[in-house]
């Protein structure tokens, strides 16, 4: 199974993480995460992978975090608050997101990345 890139198109993190990619010649499938945005159950079974805490998938960087005030509001929350409000809109899932059958791995770091396409 191919892994998948998800991905925001006017994100220049993803850009450079989709240059890396096809410089490392790594075959992948593309999915927007604009416009197809990830269920709960599947940022569930990402997370999972991770083994990092579900925070870690949040863009913290985006606007609409900041306009939620989600820094204020995510220790008080549930994980199932959490992935419901992640399921709700792409742009709050930190990007860019590569996902293997053994591994997830939210935002670019190259070194993580050759990691997770190794396993």
């Amino acid at each position: 199974m191919k892994p998948v890139f998800v991905c925001y198109a006017k994100c220049t993190t993803c850009q450079k993480a989709k240059k890396w990619l096809d410089e490392n010649h790594i075959d992948y499938t593309e999915r927007s995460i604009k416009e197809n945005r990830p269920s709960a159950e599947e940022l569930r079974a990402w997370q999972k992978q991770s083994g990092l805490p579900l925070r870690k998938f949040f863009n913290t960087s985006g606007m609409l975090y900041r306009e939620l005030q989600l820094k204020d509001k995510l220790p008080a929350m549930t994980d199932e608050e959490m992935l419901a409000l992640l399921a709700s809109d792409g742009m709050l899932v930190k990007r860019p997101l590569l996902i293997t059958p053994q591994a997830a791995v939210p935002g670019f770091r190259a070194e993580a990345w050759e990691k997770a396409l190794r396993e």
